[in-house]
């Protein structure tokens, strides 16, 4: 008895499972590695950007 995976059905037979799987298995990859290196990077430090007191004018208010 041949058991097939049946993931992809086209003109290809099995090469349309082999195409199907091998990207699957790229996709997986590239996010792994988008996954480590994010993980791997410094957080990013910003700075407390103060406008001077008499920047602020009746349009403008401070946001706390």
């Amino acid at each position: 008895m041949h058991v097939s995976v049946i993931l992809a059905h086209g003109a290809l037979g099995v090469w349309d499972e082999v195409i199907f799987l091998s990207v699957a298995a790229i996709f997986l990859i590239m996010m792994g590695i988008s996954w480590i290196r994010s993980r791997s990077a410094p957080l990013d430090e910003t700075e407390n950007h103060e406008l001077p007191p008499d920047a602020y004018e009746k349009d403008r208010f401070r946001l706390d």
